[in-house]
């Protein structure tokens, strides 16, 4: 093989993933932990598909999807996350309504932001929506005190289209480098006068979007579809970075996991029965080191006994030693963090009454229904 030639499996080599080119996570929109591909609730301000946020001043007005609306994704995607449009909403000066994601400043500190020389980075995404016209987004810094409105143009309703934007880095600023958040990206689906800017420069304002940008609220039943997302060091647009499934689920791991929720009675071994015989403690060892210790949110569902029928919000216990099941004649309504770290986590279950034969001390496998789980979080 000649020098060219090998030049050129390089090349094709660094189209892959054995780097770190792209600073955003989950970026073809494949890891579901919370909801496994369901429409969240319209009422969510918060995260959708891992790493991706939502946010609405007035909730009520969207709900957002892993492949709404079922339509075909890009080549070489299979996943997007989609944007619905609950009603004909008329946006004020104040309100705002986005989609973003907040980066890690460990991830970004290389740019140099915030000082002379600071990286020109490259901004790149699939989108398709049922309107046309111009759309706006910014960066901003954790501070939201530096922001740059950007714009991009979608030209035919219901098509994938790929945009790109060069931004040069913000040479001013203060602009995290450790475990905060180094670099937010939003794209405005609706966004005040009060939050809206001048597209194509850094500004010292909190700026969410463009001035004029399309407005995806104010039409019913409007959808916003967007995958590919890529933000990269430099002034061209590499091809996507494709990690591995295993690999991004881990990445995502590091600020929120799930346990549980897949179906099945899913089991909790290794915990013991104490204080009197009602709670039972559970020590998990974090998959992957977490950027903070993480909060829980435990979302309940439903057990299925022995007898196989589904009883709500009911949680079990299976004695190993004895090879029988315990079963609380409650679940509890919330699951407190005993203590945790970035590493690892000691949370309790607390039915407020005593299980019959159980045995305290003993070792048992704790289990929980087919729709409950719980979600240890270190989000930005």
């Amino acid at each position: 093989m000649g020098k060219a030639a090998n030049l050129a499996a390089i090349g094709s080599i660094a189209d892959t993933s054995l780097g770190f080119r792209n600073r955003i996570l989950n970026g073809g929109m494949v890891i579901d932990q919370r909801n496994a591909g369901a429409a969240t609730a319209n009422t969510i301000s918060g995260y959708t598909l891992d790493r991706w946020a939502v946010s609405q001043s007035t909730t009520g007005k969207l709900i957002a999807q892993q492949n709404a609306g079922s339509v075909t994704p890009p080549a070489g995607f299979k996943n997007y996350l989609g944007v619905t449009s609950q009603s004909a909403y008329s946006v004020a000066a104040g309100d705002y309504y986005m989609i973003y994601q907040m980066i890690e400043g460990n991830n970004v500190a290389d740019l140099g932001f915030g000082a002379a020389g600071a990286a020109t980075i490259t901004i790149s995404f699939w989108v398709r929506s049922s309107l046309t016209g111009t759309f706006g987004g910014s960066l901003q810094n954790n501070a939201t005190n530096r922001s740059y409105p950007f714009t991009y143009t979608i030209s035919a309703a219901n098509t994938w289209e790929q945009k790109t934007l060069t931004i040069a880095g913000d040479t001013t600023g203060s602009w995290e480098t450790g475990t905060g958040t180094g670099i937010r990206i939003q794209f405005g689906l609706g966004v005040g006068s009060t939050y809206s800017g001048t597209a194509g420069s850094w500004q010292g304002a909190n700026l969410i979007s463009a001035t004029g940008a399309t407005s995806v609220v104010g039409t019913n039943g409007a959808t916003f579809y967007i995958t590919g997302v890529q933000l990269e060091a430099g002034s061209v647009a590499s091809p996507f970075e494709r990690r591995d499934y295993g690999r991004e689920l881990i990445m995502c791991q590091r600020y929120a996991r799930r346990v549980g929720g897949d179906g099945t009675n899913g089991g909790f071994a290794g915990g013991v029965l104490s204080d009197g015989g009602n709670t039972f403690m559970r020590y998990d060892q974090h998959v992957v080191e977490m950027r903070v210790a993480p909060s829980l949110t435990a979302y309940l569902g439903s057990y299925r006994n022995t007898s196989g029928a589904p009883t709500t919000n009911q949680w079990a216990a299976n004695d190993v030693a004895a090879g029988s099941r315990i079963t609380w004649g409650s679940a509890p309504t919330t699951i407190p963090l005993a203590s945790c770290d970035t590493r690892y986590a000691q949370f309790y279950f607390n039915s407020g009454s005593t299980p019959s034969a159980s045995v305290v001390g003993r070792l048992y496998e704790f289990q929980f229904g087919p729709t409950a789980y719980i979600i240890l979080s270190a989000e930005l």
